[in-house]
């Protein structure tokens, strides 16, 4: 045994966790199962596992210093080692594991020109990247929804193709990767894109255990682990061993595994009964059931094969929209399956029948009529305070959303390029992103290494000596930046009203629907978001900025309304928010949702001149907009009787004024310019 297979902590050894050992193993014995996202709370286990997993794969045939792990027979054309007049030496090696880092530069994880070989003036000599390394084996990502989008491309792309195909600094060079995708992920720091989400073939939640005992022996077992990891290891040794085998008859077994029409109208039946749109579900649930029954040493897929197919390919695709939640009814997938495997005369035609009957009992129920429009509720709308003042809160739903509402910013080229990635706003010199251009540059951030060398061989070729020792010299004056554009995040904060003067009950949903399509348009551009609430006597902040548009939305649908109105300590709290959101260069965006009526000063105020709530607002609105911060305010204003209060605070901030029913029209597109103000 090697010694990367005693390194680690063993993966027999982990306590719990069932579905995600499973899941994993799964994996080994179908590679082309296509990898599992692990999601789950911290210190459940989600890293340990996924390492420890090559410590029980059985090992892989390749030619030593092969570095594209190529399949013996099956060599890539820019491998040296297997393309050898003589060829390498035939061997067993451990399957590799290699960690995707988040801060990875494509060059690393495509494969670049090899600057080495080039300075000794070998002709676009090819230096494998990570992708390359990871081919037969496992590519790990951990907290891959907080993977650039520039590497998510990457991705997408080789992982439909299971090639890699570098164009770039002359280069032209294809090669094999495919591998098993693993990603651990912590859904506080927002949630996959979709076409990411369903390449994983597998999903499993983890949480950590809640009995005692079993919480005691994780520690007994890490203690121990820590203490003496070499003999820790050997006490598990005969558990990895039989692991080992285990998956080894399973992959040999598995193309003997037969699943059968009927099971194949089960899959599909469960797939269009749980509405997922991915045709990608039915054959990855194919692949799951057939490996299922391999692991358990039998050559025949049955229906309860297909329900704990489902269990971990189906709950990541169901999810159609923004904030819907991912899972599924177990009740459901239990009803279904023994359904299909009643032996009933009709059997054949049987998945027909739920479908046919979902419009009845199983389809959705119709939602109940709105309240009247005569009801108290318009009435509501007419008054200032609309009956709520200092009495009880109440709890509103969100109406109807519709289509996202998409707000731009626009970015002076003057800013500095955004840190993080994202997609609203169009940065001119961004560290990541589509190359435009390389310019000369005696100390870059950011190598141009193709035109870099291309002046440097022009330079040797016109010098007297040119290249007599065959090496090409490279000096200051050769150097090169790569000029780069991309798109950068923002962060968003919402400063939402929820006082008495909001209290009428269209009105709050509205505007919880309002603020629902701004932050699907969030969620589509990867931004950050927080959010600020205030009613009664003080503002709060419901949410910290996160990238989790999931958090948010939870908080504005249990958001209660009612009480007075202390708008100036909302723009205080929006501001310290705002102020250390600056440490992250990209602007942040303000958006005030509020009729203005602020009726509460700062804590700690008088009844001072000075102290007025209303005087408050106007001086801290117009410290926003001093410091160059782009906002938006959405007038929730309605009824007979207006004060106007809203488009006055937008008028010190510098900002656009828009109506609530404004905001509802579909097409709305706003463009806010960043200022640079005082920043």
């Amino acid at each position: 045994m090697s010694a990367a297979r005693q390194a680690g902590y063993p993966f027999s050894a982990i306590v719990g966790q069932p579905l995600l050992k499973q899941a994993l193993l799964l994996c080994a014995v179908d590679p082309g199962i296509g990898g599992v996202l692990v999601r789950g709370d911290k210190g459940t286990a989600k890293s340990t596992a996924a390492r420890g997993l090559t410590q029980v794969l059985p090992p892989i045939v390749r030619i030593a210093g092969c570095a594209f792990n190529c399949a013996p027979g099956q060599p890539a054309a820019a491998c040296e080692a297997c393309n050898a007049e003589q060829g390498g030496k035939q061997g067993e090696a451990d399957v590799p594991f290699v960690t995707l880092p988040l801060g990875a530069t494509e060059d690393r994880v495509l494969g670049a020109l090899d600057l080495q070989k080039a300075l000794q003036g070998a002709q676009r000599a090819f230096q494998p990247g990570l992708l390359a390394a990871a081919h037969r084996g496992i590519l790990y990502i951990d907290e891959v929804n907080l993977l650039a989008d520039h590497l998510v491309d990457v991705l997408l792309d080789v992982a439909a193709m299971g090639v890699n195909a570098v164009q770039r600094e002359g280069l032209s060079v294809t090669h094999p990767a495919r591998f098993t995708l693993v990603g651990t992920m912590n859904l506080e720091e927002g949630d996959l894109r979709p076409q990411l989400l369903d390449r994983f073939g597998l999903m499993v939640e983890v949480t950590a255990p809640r009995e005692k005992s079993v919480r005691a022996e994780v520690v007994r077992r890490r203690i121990a682990y820590e203490s003496d990891p070499a003999g820790f290891a050997g006490h598990w040794q005969a558990g990895q061993d039989a692991l080992r085998e285990r998956i080894a008859d399973a992959q040999r077994l598995l193309p003997q595994v037969a699943l059968d029409d009927a099971m194949l109208e089960l899959i599909s039946h469960l797939c269009c009964e749980f509405e997922v749109a991915s045709l990608r579900a039915d054959i990855v649930m194919h692949k799951t059931a057939r490996a299922i029954a391999a692991l358990e040493a039998r050559l025949r897929v049955t229906p309860d094969d297909i329900r704990a197919a489902a269990q971990l390919v189906l709950p990541h695709r169901s999810r159609r929209k923004p904030f819907e939640q991912t899972g599924m009814d177990q009740d459901k997938l239990d009803e279904l399956v023994d359904q299909a495997r009643a032996p009933q005369p009709q059997e054949p035609s049987a998945p027909q029948q739920p479908q046919q009957g979902s419009d009845g009992e199983d389809a959705p129920q119709t939602p109940p009529p709105a309240p009247d429009e005569d009801g108290a509720d318009d009435g509501a709308d007419d008054g200032p305070d609309n009956g709520q003042g200092e009495g009880g809160t109440q709890t509103f739903a969100v109406a109807a959303a519709g289509a996202a509402r998409k707000i731009s910013v626009d970015i002076a080229p003057a800013m500095p390029a955004p840190a993080a990635a994202g997609r609203r706003s169009t940065v001119h010199d961004a560290t990541r992103g589509n190359a435009l251009r390389a310019v000369p540059d005696a100390n870059p951030d950011r190598l141009a290494v193709g035109a870099t060398l291309r002046s440097a061989a022009v330079r040797g070729a016109l010098a007297d000596d040119g290249m007599a020792d065959g090496r090409l010299r490279v000096t200051g004056a050769d150097l090169h930046r790569q000029v780069r554009s991309g798109k950068g995040a923002n962060l968003i904060v919402f400063v939402v009203d929820a006082s008495g003067s909001m209290a009428a009950q269209r009105r709050m949903e509205a505007v919880k629907g309002a603020v629902l399509a701004l932050l699907t348009d969030a969620y589509q551009r990867r931004d950050q978001l927080a959010v600020i609430a205030f009613r009664g006597e003080t503002a709060q902040i419901l949410l910290e900025p996160t990238r989790s548009v999931d958090l948010a939305e939870q908080g504005l649908r249990e958001l209660p309304t009612g009480g007075r109105t202390p708008l100036p300590h909302a723009l205080q709290l929006a501001a310290q928010l705002l102020d250390k959101a600056s440490q992250q260069e990209a602007p942040p965006l303000l958006v005030i949702l509020s009729d203005g009526r602020a009726n509460v000063g700062l804590p700690g105020s008088g009844n001072d001149e000075g102290d007025d709530p209303w005087a408050q607002t106007l001086a801290a609105a117009g410290h926003l907009a001093r410091r160059g911060t782009p906002a938006l305010v959405l007038d929730t204003e309605t009824g007979y009787i207006r004060l106007c209060r809203a488009a006055q605070l937008a008028e010190a901030l510098g900002a656009p004024c828009l109506t609530l029913e404004q905001l509802t029209g579909d097409a709305l597109a706003l463009t806010v310019r960043a200022q640079l103000g005082a920043r």
